[in-house]
This record gives C-alpha cells, sequence and structure tokens, in this order.
C-alpha cells in the first residue's frame, strides 16, 4: 500500500496518464498470463481441427486439358488466321464461355447421368488458360472424387462436339484425360488449426490489453514513478499477507493472529 501528497491539476492530467498504457506494460501482462495463452492457444486450435473434421466435407479436384487447333478456323464462308486474332488467350476465353452456357452444360449432365441442376454444375467447374497459350485446363471440384474425373471427362468429350456445331470447325483437342484424385484439395486440417489457435490468443490477448487499461491500482513505487514522476512518494506500507523479505515479520504476525481466531 502507498500513500503520496494530493496532486493539483497541473500536476497530474487523468486523460494523459490513468488512460494511457504502456507497451512493456502490456507485454509483462502477456507474460504473466502466458499459462492462459498456451492453455487457450491448444483448446482453440484442437476445437477448429476437430470441427473441420466431423464437420467440414472433403472436396477434390479433377482437371482436362485441352488445346485449341489448328492454324485457321472457319466462321462461315469467311476464313480467319489465328494470327489475325488479338491472342490465342482471346480464344480460349470464347470457348470457355462455350463451356459454361446452358446448353453444353445440359449435355454433361444427360451424357453423365449427374444428378445436378445447370447452376449446381456451373459452380463445380472452373476453366482457364495455361500460361497464356492455346492450352486450356477445365477443373472440376466434387465431394466425389470419381465423380470430379467423369464430370471432367465427360467435358472434354462433349466441348468439342457443342464448338464445332457452333463453328462448323473441329478447333478442340484433348491434350490430357482427367484421372481420379487421390487426396483432397480441402479443407486443410493443419491450416484450420493454427488458424483457430491464432485467433483464440489474438482475442484473450485484447480482453488481458483491455483490463489492463482499466486497472488503475498502483501495483508499485516503480509503476508510480514511471507513470506520475512530479508526484512525490511519501511512504509505502507492506501488505500483511505478504511473505518473505522485509515483510517476514508482519507476514508471521497476520498468520499467527489469525490462527489463535
Amino acid at each position: 500500500m502507498m500513500s503520496m501528497q494530493n496532486p493539483t491539476n497541473s500536476q497530474m492530467n487523468p486523460n494523459d496518464t490513468n488512460s494511457t498504457i504502456d507497451l512493456l506494460s502490456f507485454l509483462n501482462a502477456l507474460w504473466r498470463k502466458l499459462w492462459l495463452l498456451v492453455i487457450v492457444a491448444i483448446m482453440a486450435g484442437s476445437t477448429a481441427y476437430l470441427y473441420t473434421f466431423y464437420m467440414v466435407t472433403p472436396t477434390y479436384c479433377s482437371s482436362a486439358m485441352l488445346f485449341v487447333n489448328g492454324s485457321s478456323l472457319n466462321l462461315g464462308s469467311t476464313s480467319i488466321s489465328l494470327s489475325d486474332m488479338n491472342t490465342a488467350q482471346n480464344l480460349v476465353a470464347r470457348y470457355i464461355v462455350i463451356l459454361k452456357t446452358r446448353g453444353t452444360l445440359e449435355a454433361v449432365i444427360e451424357r453423365a447421368e449427374l444428378p445436378y441442376s445447370y447452376n449446381q454444375l456451373r459452380n463445380m467447374i472452373s476453366a482457364s488458360s495455361v500460361n497464356n497459350t492455346e492450352i486450356f485446363e477445365v477443373t472440376v471440384t466434387s465431394t466425389n472424387p470419381e465423380e470430379a474425373m467423369i464430370i471432367a471427362n465427360t467435358i472434354a468429350e462433349v466441348l468439342p462436339e457443342r464448338i464445332k456445331s457452333l463453328m462448323q470447325v473441329s478447333a478442340v483437342e484433348v491434350v490430357d484425360y482427367a484421372v481420379t484424385p487421390q487426396s483432397m484439395v480441402a479443407p486443410n486440417y493443419t491450416k484450420n488449426a493454427i488458424t483457430g489457435a491464432l485467433a483464440g490468443v489474438v482475442l484473450v490477448s485484447a480482453l488481458i490489453f483491455l483490463f489492463e487499461m482499466m486497472d488503475s491500482k498502483l501495483h508499485s513505487e516503480d509503476y508510480l514513478i514511471s507513470q506520475y514522476p512530479d508526484i512525490p512518494l511519501l511512504t509505502v506500507i507492506p501488505s500483511l499477507g505478504e511473505s518473505g523479505g522485509k515483510n517476514k515479520y508482519y507476514s508471521s504476525y497476520y498468520k499467527k493472529q489469525h490462527s489463535e481466531k
């Protein structure tokens, strides 16, 4: 317990000192609560891992690669060489648009006998050019690895037919057919566990910081001198509950009095 002279308004500004916490005090508070941070990290990480393992359905990806074939394309009576187009990427982009049309996907659904609507299947498919070349990759994501492979290969069969019917030319060939994926692409159990642990630590650290800011007690003479350097410290009254060191006599007396009661 400490005693000090009553400060004047010029000596102490509550808005300046009482509401300010220095970084060292916060780090000390974190160090004192290190055991709590470790426990929370373990619990939060374990919870995130178990939730991911039992509640999140794994997904698998299978991909087929196709190639824009030929040095020229005939659109009706007009011959257009690939060199006249802006880039091969523009041509690939057109085929990707055709891939995601209702007609193409409904043909895929019918041929593969899929239990999906057009919109559901569309959300399972992604396609992009490979390194800005004439080759593009069609990737199917599904909770069933065998199904992902079947859909990707069905697209590789249906898309060239669809393009031929629309553009009167066979302009796409299959480079690689899809294979059954051996490992899932999501979720990542380790990543989710680490994210959960970090989230728990951040939350507890924020609470510790908040409690430190709200703590208005004077814990030691060093803390008082550092926070209020202009206020003279008159005396320090030791706590009767402390043991050892200078307060050993007071501690023994305190325990003796309580034992007699």
